[in-house]
């Protein structure tokens, strides 16, 4: 990862708790490791637990019908899944499912209410995961509405980068393994325009794709497409 947030601001959920509260978080649920294709949630379950994700890297998507699946977000080291559920009592709206190998805690709801009762400091940051989800979703509808598919994966992928980006010599290889047909649904586009719009950014010498890996070859030029200004790091 380039820095600790992303462009937008969001930060993983552990690093917005104090020592003192990470710490007494730490002593909840149970470890577990899992693999690549490993779905940690399914949509539809009713299951009542928040994870937090020690290690690696995973994808939340969501059924649009009774076979597509859309991706809706990515979540890495520090960050939690499964909030919604853990707090309302309803059913998984979401997969959640692992992009290589990891760790997570496993906290059930009988314990995680009364943790944050007992500590109401980490309250907040909780609510700050929902309300991140909210900015992210408003800006995306906003920007399907009002940028060319081309700005819209330019925006993603300077954003990938900056989220989940390892430097290496003069690019930022970006450690998420995405299809073309996810990189559509994080645009609001179809697999064959963002086939069309990466063999576009490629030509231009601005990325590198192969094996489902993405380098940012120029960042400056990247964010020129996605008319962002360039992000300090």
């Amino acid at each position: 990862m380039i820095d600790g947030s992303d462009m937008y601001g969001r930060a993983p959920f552990l690093d917005t708790l104090t020592d003192e509260a990470r710490t007494a978080f730490a002593q909840l649920g149970t470890r577990s490791t899992f693999a690549v294709g490993d779905v940690l949630i399914s949509e539809g379950d009713h299951v009542q637990e928040l994870l937090v994700l020690h290690e690696g890297v995973v994808k939340v998507t969501a059924r649009l019908d009774g076979e597509r699946a859309a991706l809706m977000d990515i979540k890495i080291a520090g960050d939690v899944v499964g909030e919604v559920a853990a707090m309302d009592l309803g059913p998984r709206s979401a997969t959640v499912t692992a992009c290589g190998d990891g760790a997570a805690t496993i906290i059930p709801r009988h314990e995680l209410l009364p943790f944050l009762l007992a500590n109401p400091e980490t309250v907040l940051p909780l609510i700050g995961v929902f309300c991140c989800r909210l900015r992210r979703s408003d800006r995306w509808r906003l920007e399907f509405a009002g940028y060319p598919v081309l700005v819209r994966l330019a925006r993603v992928i300077v954003e990938l980068a900056m989220s989940y980006g390892r430097r290496e010599r003069n690019a930022v290889r970006i450690d998420v393994n995405l299809s073309q047909s996810e990189f559509a649904a994080l645009t609001g586009s179809t697999t064959h325009t963002v086939h069309k719009m990466l063999a576009q950014l490629r030509r231009d010498g601005i990325i590198e794709t192969g094996e489902r890996k993405t380098h940012v070859l120029d960042l400056a030029r990247l964010c020129q497409v996605a008319r962002l200004s360039l992000p300090v790091f």
